[in-house]
């Protein structure tokens, strides 16, 4: 038998609402241009109720057990990642001294270029041909100046899962990113195409903290596969009593 590639589970979590998320819905709702955020946006923190979130769904992983807990968490170096990967981890209640914490650049965000901190009415008002192209071209394919396309960030999520495949196979790995990694990961993990993940994404956001999951099937494919678990669960916070959030990141164009 080959050896096993993949980790035994692996769990894929959005961070917590950001002051980013409430920014952009307070200039949506008063149909500015600008989203209002002072900070670079990998600078952007966690919104209190963001926090909350994190906690709760640490608590959660807590009760999962010493044989159930992740073995290593790896997460997008912007600060409101970061700060969902460090709450979780101190909420579960494990020695996170024997649990890394590894920061990795191609779990950022996507890089939105000349777009970044723009709302919808935004970009229409002050990029209407970009706003043209991207309604035409559809944001899979669609690149902005100075940004990311969805295959971009594909792109660089490739080579994260050869780092996976290569240095954590048989272990329990946590993701804490974005709403875009986590479903390009899903894109890739389970093998979709263009029509679908976009479907996917127009039928809703992933909601803050929420986790899809991915268990080890040694019995699917040739040599073994990760298959499905959880999809966007976020029956930590509910019974916790945190609200959940879905906004989606700034900025946020039309959605074709």
């Amino acid at each position: 038998m080959m050896e096993q590639k993949w980790p035994d589970y692996l769990w894929v979590v959005r961070h917590g609402q950001s002051a980013g998320n409430v920014a952009r819905d307070e200039a949506e709702s008063a149909g500015l241009a600008l989203i209002d955020i002072a900070t670079r946006d990998m600078d952007v923190p966690l919104s209190v109720l963001g926090e909350r979130q994190s906690r709760a769904l640490g608590q959660w992983f807590g009760r999962l057990g010493e044989d159930a807990t992740p073995t290593v968490v790896l997460c997008s170096p912007y600060k409101r990642a970061r700060m969902t990967a460090k709450l979780i981890l101190e909420h579960a209640g494990h020695d996170q001294a024997e649990i890394p914490l590894v920061a990795d650049e191609r779990l950022r965000e996507k890089e939105f270029g000349i777009l970044d901190r723009l709302t919808k009415h935004g970009i229409a008002q002050r990029y209407p041909e970009l706003h043209a192209q991207r309604r035409h071209v559809g944001k899979f394919y669609f690149r902005p100046p100075g940004g990311e396309s969805w295959c971009d960030v594909i792109l660089r999520l490739r080579s994260m899962l050869d780092t996976l495949t290569r240095d954590y196979r048989g272990e329990r790995v946590l993701i804490v990113a974005h709403q875009v990694i986590v479903n390009c990961l899903r894109y890739l993990l389970e093998r979709l195409d263009e029509e679908t993940i976009l479907l996917i994404d127009r039928d809703s956001d992933v909601p803050n903290c929420a986790v899809t999951s991915y268990r080890f099937d040694p019995q699917r494919g040739r040599h073994g596969k990760l298959v499905t678990d959880l999809v966007n669960f976020v029956a930590p916070l509910e019974e916790a009593g945190a609200p959940v959030t879905a906004e989606p990141d700034a900025p946020a164009a039309p959605k074709p």
